[in-house]
């Protein structure tokens, strides 16, 4: 019976998107042993993936929530740890005072030069990977992909805003 099922199972499609997810998962783990290599003990890939979104300047609390699409309860537990480590803080809204505005300290900012320098070096090997014209077409077309579903996206919320006259 088991060597029945064995036989009839199909072997997955090879697709961009698991392409995409191997890529990226490879990317982030690099990027952070190198930010922990760089002396930033703390960094870990979820930490990562909420500083992506916290503008340089800071940003509202709220704001933060929505632009990273992770539960409230989420982002408290990780503000909590980046703060006790120094690299965030939390500060009372002025314009809204049930609110908090969350903005790097010098270490945090510091953190985040280091992380530009990571980033090149990256890149740096890819390069060296796959050569300069290779990389230089993955980036051309990453973006090509990327302004295409910006524009699909500015498409559908025009069209939900449209107004349809009937007669």
């Amino acid at each position: 019976m088991v060597k029945e099922l064995d036989k009839k199972i199909e072997a997955l499609p090879d697709h961009v998107g698991w392409r995409l997810w191997q890529a990226s998962r490879a990317w982030q783990a690099e990027f952070a042993a190198a930010m922990r290599a760089a002396g930033h003990g703390w960094f870990t890939e979820a930490r990562a993936g909420l500083l992506g979104h916290i503008a340089r300047n800071g940003m509202r609390q709220s704001a933060l929530i929505e632009r990273s699409a992770i539960s409230k309860q989420a982002i408290q537990q990780l503000l909590d740890g980046l703060e006790a480590e120094g690299i965030v803080e939390r500060l009372p809204d002025p314009q809204d005072g049930r609110g908090k505005l969350v903005r790097y300290t010098r270490k945090g900012l510091d953190a985040l030069h280091d992380g530009d320098r990571v980033k090149m070096e990256i890149e740096r090997r890819y390069i060296g990977r796959i050569g300069k014209e290779r990389f230089t077409a993955l980036m051309d077309a990453l973006r090509a992909l990327a302004a295409a579903q910006a524009a699909a996206m500015d498409e559908d919320a025009g069209a939900e805003g449209e107004v349809v006259e009937s007669k």
